[in-house]
């Protein structure tokens, strides 16, 4: 049964707090990316064991996508890009569990998810330029610009939560209507293709995420990317 994206049923009360469905899911993700990441991790070895080959791959993919999107070191962004994009793509996914919503279907998660990124921006822009360099950018290529780029960083973090809320509202929508209307075989295809759209789209976020703090960082980045190459 799929509810309101707008409403969230609550499932527990404790006095004033109120735990609702997408909350649960999202921490059941989180646990489970916790203990998955503790498992894979414990045991690293030279001869790595094919768990091992396949978090390295990942990893190196992580690193190789940073490196090409904001032309930086990828370690002090890994964590934070990386996290992202497991998260946003399991609690995707999560969908094709009979009884599950996907947290990322329901604004409340998308609005946090942009609120992250937003904040990564600040931080690593003001740690990249100092606060003085990165408030002056707002002031670029003219003071009388400040307005406009202050609603800039705002529309940019509310786009993320549309793009995100309405290409997961979308797919849980239409396969829950076929469902409902052709029985449980023929949604399958259209399962398929939730699968790519929750990949495609989380990928998309990774890669704006990456663009927004690339941005902030700016010449930093990009001046600390070319001694690193120019000394090897």
């Amino acid at each position: 049964m799929m509810h309101a994206p707008f409403v969230a049923e609550p499932l527990l009360r404790a006095g004033p707090l109120v735990i609702t469905a997408p909350v649960v899911v999202t921490w059941a993700i989180m646990a489970a990316m916790t203990g998955a990441s503790l498992l894979l991790t414990r045991n690293l070895s030279i001869k790595p064991s094919r768990a091992q080959i396949a978090l390295e791959l990942l990893v190196g993919t992580i690193d190789s996508e940073i490196r090409g999107t904001m032309q930086a070191d990828p370690a002090p962004y890994r964590s934070l890009i990386g996290t992202l994009f497991l998260f946003v793509l399991v609690a995707n996914w999560s969908s094709l569990i009979p009884g599950i919503e996907p947290p990322t279907a329901h604004l409340e998660t998308d609005a946090a998810l942009a609120l992250l990124v937003l904040a990564a921006t600040l931080v690593c822009g003001v740690r990249s330029r100092g606060a003085r360099g990165y408030l002056a950018t707002f002031a670029e290529p003219a003071w009388v610009m400040i307005p406009l780029n202050v609603v800039e960083q705002i529309t940019r973090t509310f786009s993320l939560v549309v793009r995100l809320f309405g290409n997961v509202m979308s797919g849980v929508f239409v396969v829950g209507i076929v469902l409902s209307l052709a029985g449980l075989l023929v949604p399958i295809p259209l399962m398929a293709l939730d699968l790519l759209t929750g990949a495609v789209q989380a990928y998309i976020f990774a890669v704006l995420a990456m663009v927004f703090i690339g941005t902030a960082v700016g010449e930093s980045s990009i001046s600390v990317h070319d001694k690193q190459k120019g000394q090897t």
